[in-house]
């Protein structure tokens, strides 16, 4: 397995998907039933690679992805042949994460306890795997609002 298998609430909301991905393999519902009472490995390794290919799509369209903590925010567009990144860090106290956080930070852009910086983050050699591992360490994948507007702003 490639990335990580969907949640049972991801399963469920792709129940139709998942469907039709056992019909492209000839799987009929009772086929399904009887690999799940007989053959549960082999309908682990079929929830495995559905699961990687729903990845793969979702990986495939991601163009933004946002990773915010408390002190810091990292903001990246991933391109053909490279990430972009925009980090906004704070030096004080406040806490990007909290709402009071977020308007403060809005307010105060230009404040010396704001900073920009930014950089090229190289591919390896999966790409997909590289945003997927931002999302496992707490990225979103998101329209790129954010990014766009502090690109404006510093650039």
């Amino acid at each position: 397995m490639k990335y990580s298998r969907l949640t049972k609430e991801q399963f469920e909301e792709l129940h139709q998907e998942f469907i039709n991905f056992l019909a492209s393999q000839s799987i009929t519902a009772d086929e399904w039933t009887d690999i799940k009472q007989q053959k549960p490995e082999v309908a682990e390794q079929e929830l495995d690679v559905f699961s990687d290919l729903v990845w793969e799509g979702v990986l495939n369209q991601a163009k933004y992805i946002e990773h915010i903590s408390p002190q810091q925010m990292h903001l990246f567009y991933a391109m053909e042949e490279h990430m972009h990144v925009i980090a906004v860090q704070l030096k004080n106290a406040i806490d990007l994460t909290t709402r009071d956080g977020y308007n403060w930070l809005r307010e105060n852009l230009m404040d010396e306890n704001v900073e920009f910086l930014q950089a090229k983050k190289a591919y390896t050699e999966d790409k997909n795997l590289d945003k997927f591992t931002l999302i496992q360490q707490g990225g979103v994948i998101s329209k790129g609002d954010l990014y766009k507007f502090f690109d404006k702003l510093i650039n």
